[in-house]
């Protein structure tokens, strides 16, 4: 590979430049708003896997992984605070063709986590206003088009409409839980999905069950990662990114296993809510009835989704732009608006492709749902980024020692290496426990195959010398740090 980068045209950084707007409440409604649909769509998937106790266990342990990566994470964010994200952190840790390996990564997870969740808006709103099938495509379409055209608009918009729609999520959350608890029933709702013989109604799967749940836990938590994105658009990244990012987690921890438990435990039960596209809805029809009342409500909580379809468009749009700044991807897409300073062209490209994978999976009928399969592609590009995240954070803790570090993960090492093993393990679970999801795993891996071949016969001879490339240079040979520094 060749040290030298190409030379830009004068210019070239001010035709890609992004302005600072979010403090620490900014970023904490972008990272629960990025993530607050899995709690009103996706999630219900892993019901079917695992049952109501496989499902728990796996989020349990999901958990886990999450605490690890997000502290991680927020040592990483404050250090090196950039737009690259997950790119930038691998690209001063494992030099180049790390930093694109884990930015091809993520990019898959954003590109394709936004066509999840336009399949459940398209679902709750066909439900609401009875609209059949074949005018899903439609409903993702004009979703497309309104929340990428409110991301163009500025960054200021996006940021006080993040804020807005999140508390409206959160607040409909509370409604449900609050509604639910009179309708509890574990024993006739939550234990209803036939158990496999030899199993028990606590885990109807058995352990492979737990295993074939992991990637559906993901969902209660899948893109609070994204906030290292908004790092150039933040007054005070060093400080206000971990606060944000842990403050993030430990919200959606709160929502994820109040959301379990008492959506599996009241009518339908887990056994119908495992197969729905708008699990929600389905809970508002149990407290409220079915009236005209509960088909508001339903529409309401859109918001749920809205908010992630929203939040996440503005992490693909950033992502991608910061890896065609660099020459990763065809530079022409980092061009940000003359006058909004928004990467108009990342998020539009990014909307195509998504757009796109859903729309031929959804032509294609397979055998489970669209959502459920379109999760599992945006989760092989999730776990093999913290993977490779984690991977970035050990050995930028043993390489570059020196670096100023405003936050220091109170987890360590050990517990970026844990994290790093349980994403390894939900990987693992995507090829070798469904037959119907190991071909869209092997799906997957076509596409990141195609992604690395892009790299290796073209883009790497035509880098940049970005923000992320040039501090990572500047800081390769920086002076030793104490040997402890790196092992706490």
């Amino acid at each position: 590979m060749p040290n030298a980068y190409d030379r830009t045209p004068d210019g070239y950084f001010e035709a890609r430049g992004l302005r600072r707007h979010a403090r620490v409440g900014s970023l904490w409604a972008l990272g629960v708003g990025a993530v607050i649909s899995g709690d009103f769509f996706g999630w219900n998937f892993g019901l079917a896997s695992g049952g109501f106790g496989g499902l728990l266990l796996a989020t349990g342990l999901i958990t886990v992984m999450y605490a690890g990566l997000c502290a991680s994470i927020a040592e990483m964010a404050a250090a090196l605070p950039h737009t690259g994200g997950a790119y930038s952190f691998a690209r001063s840790a494992m030099g180049r063709t790390g930093a694109y390996v884990t930015g091809l990564a993520e990019n898959m997870e954003y590109v394709l986590t936004p066509a999840v969740i336009v399949v459940g808006i398209g679902g709750y709103l066909g439900a609401i206003f009875g609209t059949p099938d074949a005018w899903a495509p439609a409903w993702w379409a004009a979703a497309y088009a309104l929340f990428v055209g409110l991301n163009v608009a500025g960054v200021e918009a996006t940021f006080r409409f993040t804020v807005a729609i999140t508390l409206l999520a959160l607040a409909i959350l509370v409604v449900f839980w609050i509604g639910a608890i009179p309708h509890v029933d574990f024993a006739r709702f939550a234990f209803d999905v036939p158990a496999d013989p030899g199993q028990s109604a606590w885990l109807p799967r058995g352990f492979a069950g737990v295993l074939g749940a992991l990637p559906f836990a993901v969902w209660f938590y899948l893109a609070i990662e994204q906030l290292p994105l908004a790092a150039e658009e933040s007054h005070d990244p060093r400080t206000d990114m971990p606060r944000g990012i842990l403050l993030g987690l430990l919200t959606l921890v709160v929502c994820a296993f109040a959301t379990l438990v008492l959506s599996s435990a009241i009518s339908p039960g887990a056994a119908a809510l495992g197969q729905s596209e708008e699990p929600l809805f389905e809970g508002f029809r149990t407290i409220f009835g079915a009236g005209l009342g509960t088909r508001v409500l339903a529409l309401i909580a859109v918001a749920g989704l809205v908010a992630s379809f929203h939040s996440i468009i503005f992490a693909y749009g950033r992502q991608v732009y910061s890896l065609s700044r660099a020459g990763y991807f065809p530079r022409w897409l980092s061009v940000t608006h003359s006058r909004r300073a928004t990467p108009h062209r990342a998020l539009i490209a990014g909307a195509v492709m998504g757009y796109a994978v859903a729309l031929a999976i959804h032509l294609l009928g397979p055998e489970h749902p669209v959502g459920a399969v379109l999760l599992n592609l945006a989760v092989f590009g999730a776990v093999l980024s913290y993977v490779l995240q984690m991977l970035a954070f050990v050995l930028l803790r043993r390489r570059m020692p020196h670096i100023e570090r405003p936050f220091r993960s109170p987890l360590g090492v050990p517990g970026a290496v844990v994290a790093a093993a349980i994403a390894a393990l939900t990987l693992v679970a995507l090829f070798v426990v469904d037959p119907v999801y190991q071909k869209v795993a092997l799906a997957a891996a076509a596409w990141y195959a195609a992604g690395l071949a892009w790299y290796a016969l073209v883009s790497r001879h035509r880098l940049v010398e970005a923000p992320e490339e040039a501090f990572a240079s500047r800081h390769e040979s920086g002076p030793a740090g104490p040997p402890s520094d790196s092992s706490r």
